[in-house]
């Protein structure tokens, strides 16, 4: 069943789970439609989605944004950014990226034409999308099928619901049978049938860091197996930063910590989840951020006063919740703001602030994916220490911000965190990345770095072929320095 995580008692829909022999069949209508899927031009791939796009900006608009709204708790806002703009932009912008591959081909000298043929991989794509955001989960299948694959997604079950609708979606803009195959089941039923296929092409996939590592490994170890190296591409955990400098806007730091650790409930990877506050600045940010937080209206998100809904489900509040538990009890951190939890109507966790004694607590280093933000109030003094401990803090590097209104600072930050986050915001929250401005992904523990919504990411879906053609080919293997005269 799919229910509303703020309001549990409503079910939403009832789904079958599929098994291996659900699986085995959509990988076998995935493997029948490649060769009619990827022979077709460019064009008529391209023009399904761009329908699919129109689709939810017009008539499907208002379907997409409600069942996101419903099925992943999520602000009328917050759905429209995600189920409808960004799930939009990433179909309009990969037409566009993917035009621009297609036509990068190499020089042809006189008498030869040279030309790239940009090839789908052969096999099948493993796409395996998240809860947390619709526009990803339409992303990782209709990706690599815009560059003429052809694709097993496995969607979250907390949200085969919305999912389902994007999937009907792509039927109604003209998607052939056996292009995308929609297949919701248990995560470890599906993946074994999957990975260990000889036809597996690549793996598109957004989730944990520990679920990622498992199918690598998985693929390792059957990789002589396999018709060809898969391709792995993978955005997964974070751990994500804002370190403020002396010289910030303290109004502007508390609204990023606001807006970056708390919307959509923490619950994005990209999500504020670690903060560095020089002492000086700390007193005036505590005390905005502990007038600010109980002020946050948290419920219904039919309700448009509500800034924040639920958490996902039963398992994500009993996580978040313990950690919270943990931090009442322990003499290491402190509890700022917030800490208050139920979910005897649906999965509400307040949005909790907590304060680390030490910058290696645990809240400091592990990925708790909800509405707690910890704070390390660090010496003003010791801001280049402090840079480096934040690089050295978790093992992530997803995405991350500096707030600066010294320029120095801002470039020493710029050059000692170049490599701690993906995506790095200067006086901005550390979340919102847009299609076609900020390409999204991170390295380290945080995937592989290969930026969804844009070229990088569309170049993983193909195999490219050299072709030469020489137009007047030579008929005599001796070359002219050979003549004796």
């Amino acid at each position: 069943m799919t229910v509303m995580p703020h309001r549990h008692s409503h079910v939403l829909a009832t789904w079958h789970k599929a098994g291996t022999t659900e699986v085995e069949q959509a990988i076998q209508a995935a493997l029948a439609a490649h060769s009619d899927w990827a022979s077709r031009s460019f064009e008529d791939r391209a023009a399904v989605f761009l329908r699919a796009a129109e689709l939810m900006a017009t008539t499907r608009r208002d379907e997409v944004n409600a069942a996101t709204m419903l099925n992943q708790s999520k602000t009328a806002h917050q759905s429209e950014i995600d189920a409808v703009c960004e799930a939009i932009d990433f179909l309009r912008f990969n037409v566009h990226f993917a035009e621009r591959i297609y036509r990068d081909q190499p020089f042809s000298p006189a008498g030869t034409w040279n030309r790239m043929d940009y090839r789908p991989l052969e096999g099948f794509i493993f796409a395996v999308t998240p809860f947390n955001f619709t526009a990803i989960a339409s992303n990782l299948p209709s990706a690599p099928a815009l560059m003429g694959n052809t694709v097993v997604w496995k969607c979250a079950s907390a949200t085969v619901y919305s999912n389902y609708i994007m999937a009907r979606i792509f039927e109604e803009a003209g998607l052939p049978p056996g292009v995308i195959n929609f297949v919701p089941g248990d995560a470890e039923a599906i993946s074994a049938a999957a990975l260990r296929h000889r036809d597996l092409g690549g793996i598109h996939f957004t989730g944990s860091t520990e679920v990622f590592q498992g199918m690598w490994r998985t693929v390792g170890e059957n990789i002589a197996s396999y018709r060809s190296y898969p391709r792995v591409v993978g955005e997964t955990g974070g751990k994500d930063f804002l370190i403020a400098h002396a010289s910030a806007d303290t109004a502007a730091v508390a609204t990023a910590v606001v807006r970056g650790g708390f919307e959509f409930q923490g619950q994005k990877c990209s999500a504020l989840s670690r903060l560095y506050v020089p002492d000086t600045m700390w007193p005036r940010l505590r005390d905005r951020l502990v007038d600010t937080l109980p002020s946050i209206r948290m419920g219904d998100v039919a309700d448009f006063t509500n800034f924040m809904g639920a958490v996902i489900d039963a398992r994500a509040y009993q996580k978040i919740s313990g950690y919270i538990e943990a931090a009442k009890n322990s003499t290491d951190v402190s509890v700022v703001a917030g800490g208050e939890s139920d979910d005897s109507v649906g999965y509400f966790i307040r949005p909790t602030l907590l304060q680390a004694k030490q910058p290696d607590y645990r809240t400091m280093r592990e990925e708790i994916f909800g509405p707690v933000v910890t704070v390390y109030v660090y010496p003003e003094k010791e801001w280049t220490a402090t840079l480096h401990l934040v690089d050295r803090a978790t093992p992530y590097a997803l995405t991350g911000a500096i707030f600066a209104n010294d320029r120095k600072a801002v470039s020493e930050a710029g050059e000692a965190l170049r490599y701690a986050a993906g995506n790095f915001y200067i006086n901005d929250k550390p979340t919102g990345a847009v299609v076609g401005q900020q390409p999204f992904g991170g390295a380290r523990a945080s995937g592989t770095n290969d930026k969804a919504g844009s070229m990088m990411n569309l170049l993983r879906w193909v195999t490219p072929r050299t072709i030469k053609e020489t137009f007047v080919p030579p008929t005599d293997y001796r070359y002219p320095f050979m003549n004796s005269e």
